[in-house]
């Protein structure tokens, strides 16, 4: 019997519903539950075939959980490892190679010295940083937000260079980002899942939290199937199985805005009973999907396009017994190489007479 797990934080709607959706679905084999956890033991098997993580983000205990889980052949929806080393910044640059539209961004140094650090730790970094460069760059307003991060927490609205430095300085440690202002015509929040599942949905972020789903924007159906397109892209390269994009168009062009939110808000009352019933049955469909193709002490992750482009050839994963094996194994004696060498009178270092090249 195969477990599928829901870990989870301050949420209520969604767990429970997806965790009753799979149960009801009841395909052979397969369950779901919360998840419990009661020791870690390092390399040990969580017990679970898929674990779908809503809250290791905010708890780095579980974020350890998930890798370990990972590690012994769970298959943990999104992938630890990947979303471990993700930020903002790193998307927008990807997103710009893959050719999805982005905001003109640039990354900033934290205003305040990180903690253990003094000046000498940033010989490396020119002062004045070249800030009339990056103001024409961007442009005014602007937005300032932190490379890594989400929930629109430190996010600013910046109208001019002096508004700039004064909000710039109540960001303390945080590294930041400042971004090109997008003065859109609709919006769109996209739901992904499974890496080819979208739903999109209006959305509108200068409306209060309680109202931003409740938007009119009606976009033609070029725009939409481009929408979806440019979702399906950024989640495939970046690998992630559960993930939303949020989408601002200018005229008739999308501009992805933020698409690293591997935890998105799925709660039925932000989102309303539509949505929420495509997200609780989508996810617990490709959850099951991931269940029936786990392969118990295998890698079982989803990596990105960015990642397999570069790991295309697989190749068997060394041991110390393996790497012991081939340190000690014995190549054949110089003397038989000589003595061979004798009886057909070459040697490895003799030169080869090169062949006359022909005429063209």
């Amino acid at each position: 019997m195969k477990k599928i797990g829901i870990l989870f934080g301050q949420e209520n709607s969604f767990p429970q519903a997806f965790v009753d959706r799979v149960n009801r679905i009841n395909p052979p084999g397969i369950f779901a539950e919360l998840v419990t956890i009661d020791k870690v033991l390092q390399g040990a098997d969580s017990g679970y075939a898929v674990i779908v993580d809503r809250i290791s983000q905010d708890v780095p205990f579980y974020r350890a959980f998930l890798k370990n889980a990972a590690i012994a052949g769970c298959a943990v929806i999104n992938n630890p490892f990947w979303w471990s080393a993700d930020d903002k910044f790193f998307n927008n640059a990807l997103a710009q190679k893959i050719g999805v539209n982005v905001p003109r961004t640039v990354l900033l140094p934290s205003y305040a010295l990180p903690d253990n650090t003094t000046d000498k730790s940033f010989r490396n970094l020119v002062y004045p940083f070249d800030w009339n460069t990056i103001f024409d760059y961007i442009g005014f307003p602007a937005f300032m937000k932190p490379f890594a991060g989400g929930g629109w927490k430190h996010v600013y609205h910046v109208e001019d260079k002096d508004d700039f430095f004064r909000q710039h300085a109540d960001t303390g440690q945080l590294v930041m980002m400042l971004q090109e202002e997008i003065d859109f015509t609709q919006y769109y929040r996209c739901f992904c899942i499974g890496g080819n599942q979208v739903r999109i949905m209006a959305y509108n972020p200068k409306n209060a939290p309680h109202q931003r789903y409740q938007s009119d924007f009606k976009g033609s159906d070029t725009l939409m199937q481009q929408i979806t397109e440019q979702v399906i892209a950024l989640n495939q390269y970046l690998g992630y199985d559960f993930n939303t994009v949020e989408i601002a168009v200018r005229g008739e062009v999308p501009y992805a805005i933020d698409f690293c939110n591997p935890a998105p808000d799925a709660d039925i009352n932000a989102i309303g009973e539509e949505h929420f019933e495509w997200v609780v049955e989508t996810s617990a469909r490709y959850a099951i999907e991931r269940a029936v193709a786990q392969k118990p002490g295998k890698d079982n992750l989803t990596w990105g396009r960015f990642v397999r482009q570069h790991t295309s050839k697989k190749a068997a994963v060394p041991t110390v017994k393996t790497i012991k094996a081939a340190k000690t194994a014995k190549a054949p004696p110089v003397k038989e190489k000589a003595a061979s060498a004798k009886k057909t009178g070459k040697t490895s270092a003799s030169p080869k007479k090169a062949k006359p090249k022909e005429k063209q």
